[in-house]
């Protein structure tokens, strides 16, 4: 685990300011250390002397206001820091999973993730405000408290100069030590959030099946698991805290018997060695502070490595090229009734393979409905699936020419799956999602095309949609999907499956208005089971099963 990781720096231009200010208040606080040390000096060996220390009472009184300030300006630095790296790596990390594509977020596990960009980059307040400033200070104030105590007595510089090193190498060595276990601490709290989540969504089926109780069970041994990494880590903090103290407390004392033998023997004024003896336990503090904080910010930078292996994966991939076509405005095109739409690009798929399925080839071409039938296991929704991006596929799949694969899904696809990907917030809302404008009346008539008008577009939804039934929610994915095609009707209309829940009269009118939709233009892709959806089908691909 680095002290520092150098993608810190790359990817959160706060962390660098962050870095200028930090050791700008280092200097300071070093240079208060030493005139502290120094004034304090000066009124003790006056008070002995029997001279006024009035004046030096009052550098010291000002002195230790300042550094009271310099603590809390560090703290209040690092508080911000932290809010502002912590948004621009969530906002890195959100941009890089869309360039990154679904496909490679199919693989990953959404709970993790969430965990990682919430808790995660939260846990980056303690390493900004306590460890990071202190590590800075260890840089900066320990070797010019050092080359102060070499001036003013050198046997003293020397004993600092020797003791030092061992403070750092033991604590490398307990990052080694520790390193596996924080590792596993916030690999088994990844794991207890994705279970968690997988428990709560598939609640309904366990309770109708009877393995509520044993996905409960599940939980508590993955949370007691949990426990017991964290009471290991904080054992291993314990145990480098005891032995960072102890061996700064050896290495003050080694400094103060010297310095206390030497006075007794009269080899140095007493001026000399109070002061060598005050600037002693700061050398070591700060260093003893890295220590002492590194633990409490292990969460953090863990968090950290997790977000930079997306940041390094999207740098690494390919870059998704964004079709211009996709900025016009949904004011500016005329209705789909109208007929004034242009002509679309054709979507061409030639030996197109998924996994180990038949290759499947066929033309999308404005103005017709694809049909992709055939029995479950043949590849249908796998087919839809790698066309925007979330699985990979073998052959050639080109729109306007270009290869799908280096096209932005959003810039080229209205699509609507099996599942509404509903979310909290209105009806009108999920319709126009991704809509900076949105505009009431063409949601109206999405909704109205997908047989959806019977819905208030104002009414809210809660989480993952919930407060419509499984018809309703399908006919608001599909008014959506038509939404976004009728903000750029350049765009592929891409169904899977868009009548699974809808009666057979619903489904008539859903047909009719798609129909409409590609007699005015559109190039729609369309999956479906029903035998119906043949009616309005100008072409049909059917897809086997491989024996």
């Amino acid at each position: 685990m680095k002290p520092v990781d150098p993608r810190l720096l790359r990817y959160a231009g706060a962390a660098r300011s962050f870095f200028v200010l930090a050791a700008a208040i280092g200097v300071l606080q070093t240079a208060v250390v030493i005139a502290f040390a120094w004034f304090l000096t000066d009124a003790i060996t006056g008070v002995l002397s029997g001279r006024s220390v009035v004046a030096s009472l009052v550098w010291l009184l000002g002195l230790a206001l300042l550094r009271g300030a310099l603590i809390a300006a560090s703290d209040a630095a690092g508080t911000a820091a932290a809010a502002r790296t912590g948004m621009q790596l969530r906002t890195a990390l959100i941009r890089a999973v869309g360039r990154l594509g679904p496909g490679w977020l199919a693989q990953r596990n959404h709970a993790s993730l969430a965990v990682t960009a919430g808790h995660g980059l939260e846990a980056l307040d303690t390493y900004f405000s306590r460890y990071l400033p202190q590590l800075v200070l260890t840089v900066i104030a320990t070797p010019v408290i050092v080359l102060v105590m070499w001036w003013q007595d050198w046997p003293s510089g020397l004993t600092a100069t020797i003791t030092l090193p061992l403070i750092p190498l033991f604590l490398i060595l307990i990052g080694i030590a520790t390193r596996t276990v924080q590792r596993k601490q916030w690999q088994t709290l990844q794991h207890l959030a994705a279970r968690f989540a997988d428990t709560v969504q598939g609640l309904s089926t366990l309770r109708l099946f009877g393995r509520d109780q044993r996905a409960a069970t599940q939980i508590g041994v993955t949370a007691d698991q949990y426990r017991r990494e964290t009471m290991k880590v904080l054992r291993f903090s314990f145990l480098s805290g005891f032995a960072m103290e102890l061996l700064a407390s050896l290495a003050v004392a080694l400094i103060a018997v010297a310095v206390g033998f030497r006075l007794l023997a009269g080899e140095m004024p007493l001026e000399i060695g109070l002061f060598v003896l005050l600037l002693a336990p700061e050398a070591f503090l700060p260093i003893r502070q890295v220590g002492v904080q590194f633990h409490a910010a292990s969460e953090g930078v863990a968090a950290t490595e997790d977000v930079f292996e997306v940041l390094d994966a999207a740098d690494a991939g390919p870059v998704r090229s964004h079709n211009s076509g996709a900025s016009s405005a949904i004011a500016d095109l005329p209705a789909p009734e109208s007929g004034g739409w242009a002509e679309a690009p054709e979507l061409r798929v030639v030996d197109f393979r998924v996994r180990d399925l038949p290759p499947v080839s066929f033309d999308a071409k404005p103005g017709t409905i694809t049909l992709i039938e055939g029995p479950s296991g043949s590849g249908k929704s796998s087919l839809l699936a790698a066309l925007r991006g979330a699985a990979e596929f073998e052959g050639t799949a080109t729109f306007a020419g270009d290869d799908v694969r280096t096209l932005t899904p959003s810039d080229w696809l209205a699509w609507a799956g099996q599942a509404s990907g509903l979310m909290q917030g209105t009806i009108a809302s999920n319709v126009a999602l991704g809509d900076p404008d949105p505009d009431a009346d063409s949601i109206r008539k999405a909704l109205d095309a997908a047989c959806a008008g019977d819905l208030d577009s104002a009414q809210e939804l809660g989480v993952q949609g919930s407060g419509l039934s499984g018809g309703q929610a399908q006919r608001v994915a599909v008014a959506r999907a038509l939404y976004r095609h009728a903000a750029d009707p350049a765009r592929v209309l891409m169904l899977d499956e868009p009548s699974s829940a809808l009666d057979a009269g619903t489904e008539a009118r859903l047909w009719a208005a798609l129909r409409d939709r590609a007699d005015a233009g559109a190039t729609i892709l369309l999956v479906s089971h029903r035998r119906s959806a043949r009616a309005v089908a100008d072409d049909v691909v059917a897809l086997a099963v491989r024996v």
